[in-house]
């Protein structure tokens, strides 16, 4: 599994050699996953271990908090992520004015050389680091080239002909484009909640419809969408509306799920959700009455339990075709 410190007064004393990679890693998208894999291949060759070091609160909300964006990944999330992408570590440096002036080789001596003892970093092209981004990675070279550390840069990964960014994936999940957003990310954005308070849940939840409590960071566009909540452990399959549900009013924004298949089970205000959306629908509309209403939510159902089907038949099939071609033993 991997470690997780959080300040430079958790790292253990045995840490040993390290290969290493610095970011925000907003999204923990197909380029940072890239990177990692060449982080990960060089520490195995190297007998080191592969870490990685962000940090938190995103910079920007500490220097420059009316341009702060919504993070794709919040904090939890974004370590899930850098675990299933195989990380020995990540470090978690807290962030703070006080630190934003740490120049660059100080962060390079006291932090890759003295604490993590790097023997290589790996960054894209455009990384920048030190008080007001003094320094490239050039400048990064240059100060491992003094302190025994290789510095390796890499292009930007590019997806149907762009390249792969955090600010990517937010101007599409801004556009409510989940599906490209998946691309970009490698895997399906998914935001974790609660379930909205004030819904008068009881020992039993029975009710297929489901409001997530208010949430500060990235939601797609508002829109209607297919997704799969997992309540607890439990999955489910529903379309999910985003939006200030016009027919009601104004002041109404809510993210409101009908489930499919759903049964009775122990909910409360406190009980985890993870959603995930899988394909857009539509935008939001305003209905003249609630019949009218009605029946597009029922429209939207017939349409996102036939997409629910071709999924599953196409991964069937292509599991099928993955099991014949496996070689035979002998």
């Amino acid at each position: 599994m991997m470690k997780i410190y959080r300040g430079l007064h958790e790292l253990p004393l045995d840490l040993g050699k390290t290969v290493v990679t610095i970011g925000n890693f907003d999204g923990v998208h197909c380029g940072h996953r890239w990177v990692i894999a060449r982080v990960r291949e060089r520490a195995a060759t190297l007998g080191a271990k592969s870490v990685a070091i962000t940090l938190d609160p995103h910079p920007a909300r500490v220097l420059r908090p009316e341009q702060a964006p919504k993070l794709i990944t919040p904090l939890p999330r974004k370590l899930e992520l850098l675990a299933e992408a195989g990380l020995d570590a990540t470090l978690v440096l807290p962030f703070s004015q006080e630190m934003s002036h740490t120049s660059a080789e100080d962060f390079a001596r006291g932090v890759l050389h003295e604490a993590l003892h790097a023997a290589e970093v790996h960054e894209g092209e455009d990384f920048r680091f030190g008080y007001r981004a003094e320094s490239d990675v050039e400048g990064l070279s240059s100060l491992g080239q003094k302190l025994g550390f290789a510095v390796h840069a890499y292009h930007p990964l590019e997806v149907r002909g762009e390249a792969v960014s955090s600010s990517r994936i937010r101007k599409v999940l801004g556009a409510g484009d989940v599906s490209t957003a998946r691309a970009l990310l490698g895997t399906t954005f998914a935001i974790d909640s609660t379930p909205a308070s004030g819904r008068g849940y009881g020992t039993k939840y029975a009710v297929p419809t489901i409001n997530l409590a208010p949430y500060s960071e990235l939601l797609p566009a508002n829109g209607v969408y297919v997704t799969r909540l997992r309540i607890g452990r439990e999955w489910f399959d529903g379309v999910t509306n985003i939006g200030n549900r016009p027919t009601f009013g104004a002041d109404s924004f809510a993210v409101e799920s009908h489930l499919f298949g759903f049964h009775s089970l122990d909910l409360s205000e406190t009980t985890p959700l993870r959603m995930e959306f899988l394909k857009r629908l539509r935008d939001e509309m305003k209905f003249p009455n609630v019949d009218a209403l009605r029946a597009q939510i029922s429209a939207d159902v017939a349409r996102a339990q036939r997409w629910f089907r071709i999924d599953r038949a196409v991964m069937k099939t292509s599991h099928s075709a993955a099991v014949q071609v496996l070689p035979q033993e002998k």
